[in-house]
């Protein structure tokens, strides 16, 4: 990644936090967009941004080319989490979710491609979710919202082609984040949440942020440079199969 320029949203925690750390140690330039963005260190540009608001966006984007010298890789990791059944969520609830998790993409997308097209090693990365593909219970809003991000990844990959852009998405399982962390906090049993939610995963563990920037820097970096419109599923297998209950 040395010498490419990247942007990443939601990059103040988690999994954001840890690719922004990850491309930086592969040599890159990163711009680390959030609502409250990390401290600012070498080769690292801190920008408070709202993806909600196009304003905001259009203003953190311009910045970051203006001061990495251009944009090279784009990582869509902004997002937030719902709990409840379709009827649990207020619409309210949904518009919110969906303003984040997919209209974020959107906007945030939208005011980088001018960028990205005049790269040579252009990538998007977005961030969906074990729930794109797989059905959890009580997670009908926030599935909905990442199900659309995995059709989004693949409708971009199609559509950015013909200007060398690859896109690709990554599917985490449940991976150990400051969201997952205050959910078990709220359950009254946090220890309990966490076996079982340990235990959904056949590797019988949870996932780390560390593991999931890791196949995020691969898919934004030239050794993934005949990969477009995959989803990779990072979720100890819970996707692809499941072993028989004891």
């Amino acid at each position: 990644m040395q010498g490419l320029a990247a942007l990443v949203t939601g990059a103040g925690s988690g999994i954001g936090f840890a690719t922004a750390e990850a491309l930086l140690a592969e040599g890159a330039r990163v711009a680390a967009l959030d609502l409250a963005p990390p401290p600012a260190c070498a080769g690292l540009l801190p920008l408070a941004c709202d993806v909600t608001d196009g304003k905001s966006v259009a203003t953190a984007v311009a910045r970051a080319a203006r001061e990495l010298g251009g944009i090279d890789v784009l990582v869509n990791n902004a997002g937030i989490g719902a709990q409840g059944t379709v009827e649990e969520n207020a619409l309210t609830e949904w518009q919110r979710v969906f303003d984040v998790n997919v209209f974020g993409i959107v906007r945030v997308t939208q005011a980088c491609l001018p960028h990205l097209r005049r790269s040579q090693r252009a990538a998007i990365v977005n961030t969906a979710s074990i729930v794109s593909w797989t059905g959890l219970p009580r997670r009908a809003c926030y599935g909905a919202s990442k199900g659309a991000v995995y059709a989004l990844t693949l409708a971009l990959a199609a559509d950015c082609v013909a200007d060398r852009i690859r896109v690709n998405c990554v599917c985490p399982g449940t991976v150990d984040t400051p969201w997952v962390q205050r959910l078990l906090a709220a359950s009254g049993d946090a220890a309990a949440g966490r076996a079982s939610l340990a235990l959904r995963q056949p590797l019988g563990r949870l996932g780390t942020a560390e593991e999931i920037a890791a196949a995020i820097v691969y898919l934004a970096s030239p050794a993934a440079g005949f990969v477009t419109g995959t989803a990779l599923a990072i979720d100890g297998g819970m996707h692809g199969f499941q072993l028989p209950r004891a």
